[in-house]
């Protein structure tokens, strides 16, 4: 019998823990795991909202949702309200569901617009159930025989906790210590990582989860990084937490402010709040300000800082090291993908697995896919600041005036020019999302398909109007949000 790949976690928090728990669920009988994490060393910890492919995920490692939610203190997520992006006093919502009901010829957006033309039709939030039940504060898994979807806001140290006790009962073993020294063989390859007592800690194949450290991949191999801070110029955050002071929303809030935007996060028990901010806009006092000016609740928490640089690691895997999580690169949070970068990496590493033999080209494959995916979210990211009418501030002025990727100028002017949009290449930001966050801060079409001017104007006007009256009235008959969540999933207490 052919011995276990030894495996070797470093670091632990949302990426090390998840790494573990998911490589000991699908391919615990091939891989010996350990973890490694010293509990001297805090963890970001502030990962609070996802987006609906968590859901996937754990169906796929096996977590049951109520008991995960009772544990994290969760919520339920089916978008993100952006207050002042657009300009000063605006607000829009990205949400999760579907738009309408697309044609194979036309999205439904385009047929909406023919609509506006026509006289009727009236907002194009109106066609999205989940939209509309997160406006009303109502919540359900199920709308009719149609499931809604929807994500989660949840207690980051919670979950990394309750990834962990579920790891080691599957058989993940866990190390206290920290890291004093990485050691490699003679070709390069991480051999083992020594302690500070002195021990070492052999394996086979790293996994950086030491988050911004980069302790393995950047300290150790000298994995280059490829900063985007002159397209994302938000280089700090400041996080606190606040008492709950009304029900919890089923969706995320996002306020843009003079250099940077706030998060409001709703938890079952608490709030979490943040600031994320351009220092050479804003000193970190000014930042602090802002943020304690504009809470709801009382603080419960000191304020943290935190300081981060914008993009990617040039190789998330190299030699026998795999980078997951903060250390093979960063995206601020704004659409609160950081957890699905850690599952999509951790998707990629087990169908990529090295089992032995020449791993080159499954690396070379890995390293493609993780730049692809990295690239997209940063160009929506880009694009939520970019298109913007605000002139309020230097922070502004650079984001409406500076140049973006190429990749997003062709799709801002296809959009503008024709009303055309489509998903990105890794499937991540539908066609719903793309329309959204354009609409939604000012970027309309000339001009649109002409393919809802086939249907007779009654006939299209009947049609917007039924779907308009089955969403109002699904969402009539859904239960309040903080009703769903105490008959479903009440919080445990920590």
């Amino acid at each position: 019998m052919n011995a276990k790949t030894k495996v070797i976690v470093a670091g632990g928090g949302t990426a090390g823990w998840l790494t573990a728990y998911s490589l000991v669920t699908r391919l615990g009988k091939l891989l010996d795991i350990t973890l490694v994490e010293s509990d001297q060393i805090g963890t970001v910890g502030v990962g609070e909202a996802t987006i609906p492919t968590i859901r996937t995920f754990h169906g796929l490692i096996g977590i049951d949702e109520k008991e995960f939610m009772a544990a994290t203190q969760a919520t339920f997520k089916l978008g993100i309200q952006f207050d002042n992006w657009g300009q000063q006093g605006d607000s829009f919502f990205h949400s999760f569901g579907e738009i309408g009901k697309r044609a194979w010829m036309a999205e439904f957006h385009e047929f909406w617009m023919e609509a506006k033309a026509q006289g009727f039709g009236g907002s194009l939030d109106d066609y999205c159930l989940e939209l509309k039940a997160a406006k009303a504060n109502k919540f359900s898994t199920m709308a009719g025989k149609k499931p809604v979807n929807f994500a989660y806001h949840m207690n980051a140290t919670a979950y990394a906790a309750y990834l962990r006790g579920k790891s080691e009962k599957a058989g993940v073993k866990r190390i206290e210590g920290r890291i004093k020294q990485v050691q490699n063989d003679q070709a390069g390859n991480i051999s083992s990582l020594v302690l500070e007592g002195g021990e070492p800690v052999s394996g086979d194949v790293f996994i950086d989860c030491t988050g911004f450290r980069a302790s393995l991949i950047g300290d150790n191999l000298d994995v280059g990084y490829e900063d985007w801070s002159h397209w994302l110029a938000a280089d700090s955050a400041i996080a606190v937490q606040t008492q709950a002071v009304e029900a919890p929303r089923p969706y995320t809030r996002s306020i843009a402010h003079s250099a940077g935007w706030q998060w409001r996060i709703p938890l079952q028990n608490r709030v979490g709040n943040g600031i994320v901010y351009a220092s050479q806009f804003l000193s970190d006092d000014e930042a602090t300000g802002t943020l304690l000016a504009n809470l709801s609740g009382e603080t419960i928490t000191e304020p943290r800082q935190l300081r981060f640089k914008t993009g990617r690691r040039k190789k998330a895997w190299h030699k026998n090291c795999i980078a997951i999580g903060l250390s093979s690169g960063f995206l601020e949070p704004l659409e609160s993908t950081s957890i699905h970068l850690v599952t999509t990496a951790i998707l990629r590493l087990m169908k990529l697995f090295p089992f032995g033999g020449n791993t080159t080209m499954l690396a070379e494959q890995f390293n493609r896919e993780t730049q692809l995916e990295l690239e997209t979210v940063r160009d929506f990211v880009i694009l939520h600041y970019h298109q913007t009418q605000r002139n309020d501030s230097a922070f502004w002025d650079h984001y409406r005036s500076m140049e973006v990727p190429d990749s997003l100028v062709h799709r801002m002017a296809m959009f503008h020019e024709n009303g055309y949009a489509w998903p990105d290449d890794v499937g991540l930001f539908r066609v719903d999302s793309w329309v959204q966050v354009m609409m939604g801060q000012g970027l309309m079409p000339k001009q649109h398909h002409g393919a809802g001017r086939v249907l007779p104007a009654d006939g299209l006007k009947q049609q917007m109007m039924t779907l308009r009256n089955m969403i109002d009235n699904t969402v009539s008959q859904m239960p309040a949000h903080s009703d769903f969540i105490q008959s479903y999933c009440p919080a445990q207490d920590l």
